[in-house]
């Protein structure tokens, strides 16, 4: 049966693909299956065989949520044209039909499935072995992911998590006037726990470097990506319990939280409550967003077009951190006090050297 709806979502990409004649166009939200369509131009750009290479993204987000999902097809589609791949995506997909969204990519002849999510696991290697000629990069995949892989054909590209929540705690312990600081995530997956940690240790780190107490709220799942109503709730919550920085790993789940952050705001005639965004540079997109955890997936995602075009994908994980340039610093917002930033950007500095919290 999954192989007949595979078979039947193939045929609805090729048709959609050639209703879109080549040109620029993104995914839709709100569709179990998602929806797909070309972007990044034309035709892409052939090897010295002639061949051109094809990229596709699978999402269970928006790739116009505001955060994870947009950050994440934005790091596929810099990579697709620094190196010249056609590429698709299929986004707001419920997790039912990952396989069956991947297998149909598959029979389509794309040299590269691209998930955004440990979430995507079991699908990917499934997928992996019964198609040993298609590589799959899984970000933030497990460090063993690759090892479970029959056919060698998947990479793990995973940021170091614990420098992810680090980043974010330290601009948190700094910036929290009521020493409340809330983390939502998303699903309860390896990564986000990494990520959570190291916010809660950072946090309260910096807490007692700067002479005061900070305490991380117990974190809250929504089981859900996509479901920014929940976003909301979590907010509000947490705010009744005192939080005044929030940090996320829950896509536009995190959307949500910032609009009840900024509502917030708005009732009081001050923004007093803070949100620290990732995994690009969000600063202006909400009046509550103070800064960013930024990683640069797309140099990751390079990395697998390399190996695929030269023939050695598969069977490893890359690592991302400070220290390689994948993840860094975004822009700070005025509400950071001059002084708060001075101390914020030593600490990065410590993280660089590997002298934080030694």
């Amino acid at each position: 049966m999954k192989k007949v709806f595979a078979l039947l979502l193939t045929l609805a990409m090729v048709l959609s693909l050639a209703a879109c004649g080549g040109g620029t166009a993104g995914g839709s939200s709100g569709g179990d299956s998602g929806s797909s369509g070309t972007t990044g131009g034309d035709s892409g750009s052939a090897d010295g065989d002639g061949k051109t290479y094809k990229v596709a993204m699978i999402c269970d987000s928006s790739i116009s949520d505001g955060g994870w999902g947009m950050a994440c097809y934005n790091a596929m589609m810099d990579a697709a044209e620094k190196y010249g791949w056609e590429t698709a995506v299929s986004d707001s997909i419920a997790q039912s039909a990952y396989y069956e969204s991947i297998v149909a990519f598959c029979d389509l002849g794309y040299d590269l499935i691209y998930a955004p999510g440990n979430q995507y696991t079991n699908a990917i290697l499934q997928a992996a072995e019964e198609y040993p000629e298609t590589a799959f990069a899984l970000l933030n995949g497990g460090a063993d992911t690759p090892e479970q892989a029959a056919n060698k054909n998947v990479t793990s590209l995973l940021p170091d998590s614990q420098q992810v929540g680090w980043i974010a705690g330290i601009l948190a312990g700094l910036m929290t006037e009521t020493g409340k600081v809330a983390f939502i995530g998303g699903m309860e997956i390896d990564t986000t726990k990494g990520k959570y940690a190291g916010f809660v240790e950072s946090a309260e780190y910096i807490g007692q470097q700067e002479g005061k107490s900070v305490e991380a709220l117990d974190i809250v799942y929504s089981g859900d990506f996509s479901a920014s109503d929940k976003g909301i709730e979590f907010a509000k919550a947490m705010m009744d319990q005192g939080a005044d920085v929030f940090f996320g790993d829950a896509s536009a789940v995190d959307s949500g939280a910032r609009q009840a952050i900024d509502e917030a705001n708005a009732a009081a005639g001050s923004v007093k409550v803070y949100d620290i965004a990732q995994p690009g540079d969000f600063l202006g997109q909400n009046e509550c967003i103070i800064g960013s955890q930024v990683t640069d997936n797309s140099g990751l995602v390079g990395l697998c077009m390399e190996a695929v075009e030269n023939g050695t994908f598969g069977g490893e994980t890359i690592f991302g951190t400070m220290q390689n340039g994948v993840l860094s610093v975004g822009k700070l917002s005025d509400l950071v006090p001059a002084d708060v930033q001075e101390k914020y950007g030593n600490y990065i500095d410590q993280i660089m050297d590997g002298t934080f919290m030694q």
